[in-house]
């Protein structure tokens, strides 16, 4: 049996692991203040090229999207985000939890198109009565998309142009962030901190056991006030801060061989598994539902083949595409070997 279901359904990449176990009889400060996550917070800015970001570590991506949103906007501000972003379709409501509407808007291919964004603004701010509905209050894309697609440098600056002129901080969810920027042929970490207010660099999906960093660019808005406090006020303030300062410390390590960040290599890996995957898929015969440069790929599948394929592949149904087939998703990681994508070669050439 064999998993493309998901890419944190695996453990650390060793040298993580090694990080974790060399620190481990060391005591340190608590909540963040060690001095492997002040470590860590150095490497960030310095990657990103953002020396005056402020950088605090969380545990999971739903906690990052919730806090840095909650602590953005006022309590009558809502979030504009595509239709199909994650926090609208797959947070359980964890934003709107916290008294602050989704305010979600048509999408192209998973993204939000800065026109469809300047229309909404225009028929929001010409509305007599706007008082009496949720305000805009800031903009949530995705990089990669839920669909797995990204955007282009040109689509970024288109939104976050607009975001300037209305005063709207930009948030990025950067769950698989490490993934985009290694399918991205003209966007970098850098420039991605030049073109947004605030970002997250998931290790989750790439390389950790946990952990999200999440970055204030202190460009256009300043980091939140009271954001520390209001970390723990969502209960996602971690004790062992170190947990996560250790983790990206060593994932924001430069190999000394290839001068690259562990977290980019690690990245790269799972895009030249995803570029073999695509090709295995394509050989099968499947049709792609969307042109994914990413590390996750969907693709039809007829419903008896699913439930055949089920018994020795691990992927995920999306939903039904009609009534004789499934759309289903596969996934790549850092963790994807060569004998992954040959064994799913074998079981689909035998079906």
């Amino acid at each position: 049996m064999i998993s493309f279901e998901c890419d944190y359904n695996n453990g650390a990449h060793p040298q993580v692991l090694q990080k974790l176990i060399d620190t481990n009889s060391e005591i340190s400060l608590t909540y963040g203040f060690d001095r492997w996550s002040q470590k860590a917070r150095e490497k960030i800015r310095a990657a990103c090229e953002c020396p005056n970001a402020d950088v605090y570590f969380l545990q999971g991506g739903t906690q990052a999207n919730a806090v840095v949103i909650d602590s953005l906007i006022r309590s009558f501000e809502g979030v504009v985000c595509a239709e199909t972003a994650h926090i609208n379709v797959h947070e359980a409501g964890a934003v709107e939890a916290a008294g602050h509407r989704v305010i979600a808007l048509e999408s192209n291919e998973g993204k939000l198109n800065a026109d469809v964004l300047e229309r909404y603004m225009q028929v929001y701010l010409h509305d007599e009565s706007r008082e009496h509905v949720p305000q805009p209050g800031m903009v949530y894309i995705t990089f990669p998309t839920e669909m797995g697609t990204l955007y282009t440098a040109q689509e970024i600056e288109a939104v976050y142009d607009i975001c300037r002129r209305h005063a709207l901080p930009l948030f990025i969810d950067g769950a698989r962030l490490g993934y985009g920027l290694a399918a991205s042929p003209d966007i970098t970490l850098p420039w991605l901190a030049q073109h947004c207010d605030a970002f997250y660099i998931g290790g989750t999906k790439c390389g950790a056991l946990c952990g999200e960093a999440v970055v204030f660019t202190n460009r256009q808005v300043a980091t939140p006030r009271g954001f520390f406090s209001n970390v723990k006020r969502h209960g996602a303030l971690s004790a062992k801060g170190r947990l996560a300062g250790v983790q990206f410390d060593a994932l924001f390590t430069i190999n000394p061989e290839s001068k690259q960040l562990l977290y980019l290599e690690l990245s790269r890996h799972a895009i030249t598994m995803a570029t073999r995957l695509k090709e295995v898929l394509s050989d099968a015969g499947f049709p792609f539902y969307i042109d994914s440069p990413t590390n996750q790929q969907f693709v039809i599948i007829p419903n008896d083949l699913v439930t055949r394929l089920k018994k020795n592949v691990d992927f995920t149904i999306w939903q039904p595409y009609d009534d004789r087939s499934m759309l289903c998703r596969f996934v790549t990681s850092w963790a994807t070997t060569d004998d992954d994508i040959n064994y799913l070669r074998g079981i689909l050439n035998r079906e």
